[in-house]
């Protein structure tokens, strides 16, 4: 128990340093190839037809071998490269293990990434921002006007605070670092083939399914957390609590407009609407309601709601955490 305490601080505290840094190698690119190739092999061997609504069933199947596939490769390299480190030193395995937590955590890359869109536009370069915003988001984003942009960037860092911060968080609080690898391999399969395009609108059933279940409890508990950052921080938190009990279901997805709805109502701003998705504009329900008009500045403003609501459940984490091991030691 102490030394996954030990593990979590110093990974928090190397994400929070260091972010993701472009010249260092980051699994979770290793788990995107190992995706890719994956979907390559499947559909390589039971050929699944491009028509959207054919071979359904067999599309569905094919998803399910493919999440399977994907978590056994991933966890079972994670748990053989710590094992084998543990036996040639028990602090290799510690080591790694940091190494591992670190790059599992995404708070600074998140802020650096949302910064460069809010530099862009406090500038008043909308290409630049457009082309900055386009890097962190899965719309299109050619369409987009200075409001536009600005949007995107807000609603990736709310939404991300729950999938980028607080669920690897409490996967690895629970089930240590494999737990966290586990999850950012559910988390990239749906980023990666969780849409309902053409191409995965049944591949891509499994991921998606295991990643609303993988998220379901952390997406509440990142809203009710940020609910309380906003008061903390001189937001407008009753109102952060309203819109969350109003709006967090206004989203396809039953996880992703928890921490929106708690972030729109904190800013006072409106969220979510239409989107346009390659070439296909999606009706969309908005989140919050427009008390003000949004500005590149509520770009900082989430950031500072994604930290502090990433230090609050890291904090509540590593207490209980605590209070277990000294149970453990005194049994």
């Amino acid at each position: 128990m102490w030394e996954r305490i030990l593990v979590l601080c110093a990974g928090y505290l190397l994400d929070l340093l260091l972010g993701d840094p472009q010249f260092w190698w980051h699994p979770v690119r290793g788990i995107g190839k190992v995706i890719e190739y994956t979907e390559k092999l499947i559909c390589r061997i039971f050929k699944p037809a491009q028509d959207k609504e054919a071979d359904k069933r067999k599309k569905k199947l094919c998803g399910v071998l493919l999440a399977a596939m994907v978590l056994t490769f991933t966890m079972g390299c994670c748990i053989l490269l710590l094992y084998g480190a543990g036996k040639i030193h028990p602090a290799l395995r510690v080591g790694l293990e940091i190494l591992l937590c670190y790059q599992m955590l995404a708070q600074k890359s998140l802020k650096v990434e949302s910064m460069r869109v809010y530099k862009h536009l406090v500038r008043q370069d909308v290409e630049g921002a457009r082309y900055a915003v386009s890097m962190i988001v899965g719309r299109d984003t050619d369409r987009l006007d200075e409001k536009g942009i600005t949007r995107a960037a807000v609603e990736t860092v709310a939404e991300n605070t729950s999938d980028g911060v607080i669920a690897p968080m409490i996967f690895m609080l629970i089930f240590g670092v494999p737990g966290g690898v586990f999850y950012k391999t559910v988390n990239t399969m749906d980023s990666m083939i969780g849409y309902k395009n053409d191409r995965y609108c049944y591949l891509g059933t499994a991921a998606a399914r295991l990643d609303d279940i993988c998220n379901y409890i952390p997406a509440r508990i990142s809203a009710l957390y940020m609910i309380v950052s906003a008061l903390l921080l001189g937001l407008d938190g009753k109102n952060a609590f309203r819109i969350f009990g109003r709006d967090r279901y206004n989203h396809a997805s039953p996880n992703s407009a928890q921490t929106e709805a708690a972030c729109a109502g904190a800013l006072g701003v409106r969220l979510a609407g239409d989107a346009w998705y390659f070439g296909v504009l999606k009706k969309k329900p908005y989140i919050g309601d427009p008390v003000r008009e949004i500005e590149p500045e509520d770009i900082r403003r989430v950031n500072r709601l994604m930290y502090l609501t990433g230090l609050l459940v890291f904090v509540t984490g590593v207490a209980v955490l605590a209070v277990i091991g000294v149970y453990m030691n005194c049994r």
